[in-house]
């Protein structure tokens, strides 16, 4: 790809000034943790998540204050056998008077028990808003607790919006936890067999860790412009551990070579700047992929998206950075104690990476390319056959991980009382002068669903202060993702609400039209993505390789690992081949948010390797040599550091198959399918056939594509092997 004046240089300022780099890459990571420390992170509010239909629905209740309050339950049941309802009776005077007392309550319902006598309710609604909920409803669970301890006879539990996404927070966190202990000693150990040395193994790992940090302070900071949607600092931890150490490898790996190709006569400096001029470039073309792809989800307009995309984009910038300033520092510095304390057998393993094996690897490819590419690419293909049948949803208290006790709760709660379940909250507004027929409307609406199978008993209805805005409340007996809860809603929108308030401005929402709304708003968003993303992709590798050729064929290869991998997950998650294994429910869907998701990242974790080989064939055939030749000897080369790359990531990204949540599972088992498709199969298979079959062609309409094989060159060439030399040119 030629030499880059600016990575150069910073590559060459940093090995000749290695504590002044050093030293202001701590400064920096420190800054950043500091601010992000004292400015907090803002978290989404319901007013964030706020699409389709439900949410202007919910807009005008706000905006008349008839939003609902912010309620939390407690419930009292019997550990085994009846209930003793006079103890009962006595927890839940204990936890209303209890909960009276607190600042943070602004009202306490009375008691209440369940039709068949098994349970005792206390609901509690709170003064908070929803940016201060999570924080004040730890107060209520103290007291919760306190009543549980004093009547152990009883179990004592509390539930609701607040307390359920506390309990998903904190499960958040643990699996962070458990992702962190299995990730760091994993990936240093997957480093140690590459390097063979504790010292180059372990740079990777630090400067990754530093990214990490870096990432999550810096997006606490940008969470106030795009306000955190919960799950920031797991992605954050997936994508920096996996491009900050794969950045870092690329370049480690790059400059011990050219050290070894100079034969001890090449200094550390030198080095540095040979590897800053190669795969310094190639980190900063795929780092620009990575975060260019992740900028199509704010094309979304959905929160989530929003906030999943600034982390990526952040920890990605900080890890090409560390990459290019502080890496070259530590190299410099070291010297050659990068290469101590040596492992003896892995050292020697290491010294001897010459590249037969994946020559040997790239045989089939290279003697019979129409044949492998055929064979591949059918292959990948029938493995993409089960995403025709993708079903996408969003996970619900079925799905959600056990560990989340208010979950559990919550379900024994609707079993004991079916009208504190999912419902339907329709919305009407209307002139004040009409609101006699407003009222007889809703009435005919509520006396329209009596009866009906698909709703409960217990509508409630509220009227604004200034009389234009009615909401009335509608129970159902099921689930909000459930399909029969689709059904109710389905038939509300479609026929009752319009025959009853069909005259009068009106929107329905609830639980269930917020999931539904919610996956329609981001398969409506889906086009505009993809296109964005294959657009800047293609512009990508043009600019960087002068090739449309080779944009072209990019494309193509990234479509069919992405269909692949998104095959592998309708068969584990959607059709559960693999529930017993990953230990979870299925709900015969994939998460809204994970193809999506999945899509953008791939294609931009997918031009690591990309960018990485192409710049290698393109270093070799621009020594004149033939269009196989620099095929098999710049895939060759570059084989051993892609496959330790993937690995690494891979070993990242299975860390978060074994977590609670099922969207961090199906993320993270996509991502890890993806990479070993990628490196693997497209990369030593499906990538050399069609770049050996396209010849200098590939390369059009750059320069590469007309230049002529160097006569000596080719007569070189031919003289290596018999089976080579009848290779075609």
């Amino acid at each position: 790809m030629g030499s880059s004046p600016v990575t150069v240089s910073i590559a060459k300022w940093s090995a000749t000034h290695p504590w002044r780099a050093i030293i202001g890459w701590l400064a920096f990571v420190a800054v950043c943790v500091a601010a992000g420390a004292i400015v907090g992170v803002r978290d989404a509010s319901s007013e964030d998540y706020r699409v389709g239909e439900a949410g202007r629905a919910e807009t005008v209740a706000a905006d008349s204050g008839l939003l609902d309050p912010i309620v939390e339950r407690v419930l009292v049941t019997s550990p085994s056998g009846p209930l003793d309802q006079a103890a009962a009776d006595a927890a839940a005077r204990e936890v209303a008077d209890r909960m009276r007392a607190l600042a943070e309550v602004s009202s306490v319902g009375a008691p209440t028990r369940s039709p068949n006598g098994d349970a005792v309710l206390v609901e509690v609604t709170m003064k908070a808003t929803d940016r201060t909920a999570m924080e004040q409803v730890a107060a209520l669970l103290d007291q919760t607790a306190a009543v549980r301890d004093a009547h152990p006879e009883l179990v004592v539990e509390q539930t609701g919006g607040v307390s359920i996404d506390v309990g998903i927070d904190e499960q958040l966190a643990q699996d962070l936890a458990f992702a962190e202990k299995l990730t760091l000693p994993v990936t240093l150990l997957i480093l140690l067999v590459v390097f063979g040395a504790l010292v180059a193994a372990g740079v990777p790992v630090l400067l990754g860790l530093s990214s990490v940090v870096t990432a999550m302070a810096l997006s606490a900071v940008a969470s106030h412009v795009f306000p955190d949607a919960g799950a920031t600092k797991n992605v954050i931890l997936l994508l920096g551990m996996a491009v900050g150490v794969d950045y870092s490898l690329f370049y480690l790996k790059r400059e011990r070579e050219e050290r070894a190709r100079g034969g001890g006569r090449v200094d550390h400096v030198t080095a540095v700047e040979l590897a800053a001029a190669t795969s310094g470039r190639a980190i900063v073309v795929s780092g620009l992929a990575v975060m260019v792809s992740m900028a199509g989800l704010y094309l979304v307009g959905d929160v989530v998206f929003s906030s999943l995309a600034t982390g990526s984009i952040i920890v990605v910038a900080v890890a090409v950075v560390s990459s290019l300033t502080v890496l070259p520092a530590l190299l410099a510095k070291f010297g050659r104690w990068v290469d101590r304390p040596r492992v003896p057998l892995l050292w020697r393993l290491t010294r001897r990476g010459d590249g037969r094996v994946w020559r040997r690897a790239l045989e089939p490819s290279m003697a019979r390319p129409g044949r492998t590419l055929l064979v591949t690419t059918g292959a990948l293909l029938l493995l993409a056959l089960p995403a025709l049948g993708m079903e996408l949803g969003l996970p619900g208290n079925d799905t959600l991980p056990e560990e989340v006790a208010e979950i559990r709760t919550h379900d024994r709660m609707v079993a004991s009382f079916p009208g504190e379940g999912a419902r339907h909250v329709v919305v009407v507004r209307a002139d004040p002068a009409r609101a006699a027929e407003v009222a007889s409307a809703v009435d005919g609406l509520v006396a329209r669903t009596q009866g009906d199978p698909l709703f409960a008993p217990g509508a409630a209805r509220r009227v604004s202060a200034d009389g234009r805005v009615t909401v009335l409340e509608l129970p159902i007996p099921f689930s909000p993702e459930s399909p029969r809860a689709a059904e109710s809603l389905a038939e509300l929108r479609g026929e009752l609400v319009p025959a009853a308030v069909g005259g009068f401005e009106h929107a329905v929402s609830g639980d269930v039209a917020r999931n539904v709304d919610t996956v329609a708003h981001q398969a409506d968003k889906l086009l505009r993505v993809v296109l964005f993303v294959l657009l800047l992709t293609f512009v990508m590798i043009v600019v960087a390789f002068r090739s449309v050729v080779m944009a072209l064929l990019t494309i193509a290869l990234n479509l069919l690992a992405t269909a692949a991998t998104f095959g592998v997950l309708v068969l584990v998650f959607q059709l559960g081949w693999a529930e017993d294994l990953l230990d979870f429910t299925s709900g015969g869907f994939i998460v809204s948010r994970v193809p999506l998701f999945l899509f953008v990242i791939l294609f931009g974790l997918s031009m690591d390797y990309h960018v990485f080989v192409l710049s290698r064939v393109r270093e070799v055939a621009r020594t004149g040599v033939p269009s196989w030749q620099a095929v098999r000897e710049g895939i060759a080369g570059s084989a051993g550091v892609v496959t330790s790359a993937a690995v690494v990531m891979v070993s990242v990204f299975v860390s978060f198959v074994f977590t609670g949540l099922l969207e961090m599972k199906q993320l993270g088992l996509g991502l890890a399918v993806a990479v070993v498709l990628d490196a693997f199969v497209i990369r030593l298979l499906v990538l050399p056939s069609a770049m050996r079959l396209l010849g200098r062609a590939g390369w059009w309409p750059s320069k590469l594509s007309r230049r002529p094989v160097h006569p000596t060159v080719e007569s070189q060439s031919q003289s290596q092997s018999p089976e080579e030399a009848h290779l075609p040119r």
